[in-house]
Order: C-alpha cells, then sequence, then structure tokens
C-alpha cells in the first residue's frame, strides 16, 4: 500500500464475543485493508479495532462496519464504566504514511456523510476535523452520555454536523474525526476503591492541573478486585508514558495504594515504549536510531 491511513473505532461492546466477531470480521478478507489488532474489555464493555489500509478501501470497510454495530448494539441495554454515548462511540482516522492530516479530515467527513445518510446516524466531528471549538475535544460531545443525548442533541450549540437532530433510538451518536496518534495507558492500583482511583485520575489529567496532553479517569475492575487509572496520551512526544506512569504513582503514595501493573490497550508507537525504556534504565544519548527494527524499516 502506497498509502496508508490508520482507523482505531471503538464499539460500545466488550462482552459478547459473537457480537465483536461480526464488527472485527468487517475489516477481513478486503483488498487493501489490514485488520492489525483488537480488544475487548468487559469492565468497560467496549471493544477497540486497530486497522489501516488505502483511504477508499478503509473507507468501505469502517462504514460496514458501523453499520453492523447499528445492527447488533442496543445502547438501551448497555452499561459498562467507559463514558460512551453510541453503538459505535468514536471513530478517528490517523495518516501514517503516503497521506497527511488534511487527507485524514477529508476521509472523516466523507465517512461521517455516508453513515449519516446510510444509518440515519447523528455525527459529531471531532479533534482536527472539528467545525467548531467547542467540539474539539471528544469528552465535550460525549458529556451527558447516550441516556442524555435525548435533551442534548435539541441544544442549537450541540446540532450533528451530519444526520438527524434526534439520537438514534438504539445506536445514540457517533463522533468521527482526524488525529495524530495517542496512546492508550492504564495504570492498575492495588485497592478496590474507585474514589480513590477518580482522585488521582483528576489530578494526573490535564483538565484537573496535570499532564498537558492526558486524559484520564478512574475504573472499577470488578472482576479483579482492583481499579485503575484509564489514560489517552494525547501526544506522547511531549507527555510521555513514563511521566504518566509515575505522576501515578506519586499520587496513589498519598492513599498508601500500590501501583500493581501498566496496560496498553491497542496498537503502541515503537517510539513511545523505546523513550519509556530508555527511561527506566537510565540510558545516556539513547535514540531510535539505534533500534534494529527502526534501521530495518527505514
Amino acid at each position: 500500500m502506497n498509502k496508508i491511513m490508520e482507523c482505531v473505532p471503538n464499539f460500545s461492546e466488550g462482552r459478547d464475543k459473537q457480537k465483536i466477531e461480526q464488527m472485527a470480521e468487517c475489516f477481513r478478507a478486503k483488498e487493501n485493508v489490514k485488520l492489525l489488532d483488537y480488544s475487548s474489555d468487559s469492565d468497560h464493555n467496549r471493544s477497540v479495532i486497530t486497522v489501516v489500509g488505502e483511504p477508499e478501501a478503509l473507507k468501505a470497510a469502517v462504514i460496514e462496519a458501523i453499520g453492523k454495530a447499528v445492527e447488533l448494539i442496543d445502547m438501551t441495554k448497555h452499561s459498562g464504566q467507559h463514558p460512551r454515548m453510541g453503538a459505535v462511540d468514536v471513530v478517528p482516522f490517523i495518516p501514517i504514511k503516503g497521506v497527511t492530516v488534511e487527507d485524514a479530515i477529508a476521509l472523516s467527513k466523507e465517512v461521517a456523510e455516508t453513515v449519516a445518510l446510510k444509518y440515519n446516524l447523528p455525527v459529531f466531528l471531532y479533534e482536527k476535523s472539528a467545525s467548531a471549538p467547542n467540539r474539539e475535544n471528544l469528552a465535550n460531545i460525549r458529556k451527558g452520555e447516550f441516556e442524555g443525548m435525548t435533551e442534548k442533541i435539541k441544544q442549537p450549540e450541540w446540532t450533528p454536523d451530519f444526520g438527524p437532530t434526534e439520537r438514534h433510538a438504539t445506536a445514540g451518536a457517533v463522533a468521527i474525526g482526524a488525529r495524530m496518534p495517542l496512546v492508550a495507558y492504564n495504570v492498575n492500583l492495588g485497592t478496590d476503591n474507585l474514589e480513590i482511583a477518580t482522585a488521582i485520575a483528576k489530578k494526573v489529567r490535564f483538565i484537573g492541573g496535570g499532564l498537558r496532553f492526558c486524559k484520564g479517569m478512574g475504573v472499577a475492575l470488578e472482576e479483579r478486585g482492583i481499579t485503575q487509572v484509564s489514560m489517552n496520551l494525547t501526544d506522547y512526544t511531549k507527555t510521555a508514558i513514563y511521566r504518566a506512569h509515575e505522576m501515578v504513582r506519586m499520587e496513589a503514595q498519598r492513599y498508601g495504594v500500590p501501583v500493581v501493573g501498566g496496560e496498553v490497550i491497542g496498537l503502541v508507537p515503537m517510539e513511545a515504549l523505546v523513550d519509556a525504556a530508555a527511561y527506566y534504565l537510565g540510558l545516556e544519548n539513547f535514540s531510535m536510531n539505534q533500534v534494529l527494527e527502526a534501521k530495518l524499516m527505514e
């Protein structure tokens, strides 16, 4: 593939394996499309699929997958730890090779217009594709979630960019846009007290005075009897994984709570992991040029 665009759609289903497979199947055996990864979490009740492809081929596969989610997922019966406003909660497009952010913006708008017409789905453009400053941040669009969208969507400032001005009865609404690569990184805590995890998340995330390119929230992992600080690092070159990890550890100390592990969701740029390894190993004057795989891919 000469032109490679990445897409990481988030689906509000993390428990029914049959439904998850049906959505992932939309990306299999498609010319100029490659399914790289998909993972599900029952506590979050969410699945994240990572796929790359030539823009036009990727566009068709993503539209098909959104349709499958609208068909299979009933948000009136959905519950989970992760905030969500629709069967397909968010669909980001990320430029990888031979394409620009502008190309990703154009593709996101084409997909948004198509799914709005084809599936009668209200669509909000976000991040680089946003039509207004208050729509750049996904959290602002999603606030109120599926349940609150019935009234929110009627407000003039929250008229969808595409599609009907009412929430889809079972599929809610979706945010589609272009962005740069991010790292989804979670830090697990040795406590079942969700209030502690939430308090730490508020200190670490940018909106609470924390790290500039960090979004975070507290999540209960009920099956394991622990909690986690779930984060999105929206620019890993400026807010590194190790910095987020250590800030969570520092804030956890005030509660006498240990960090018991870290977790990467989906795929992560090699540079982000190399940066963390260099920090923890205390490597001096180390660079990506010393990574064998990086040199092989030149």
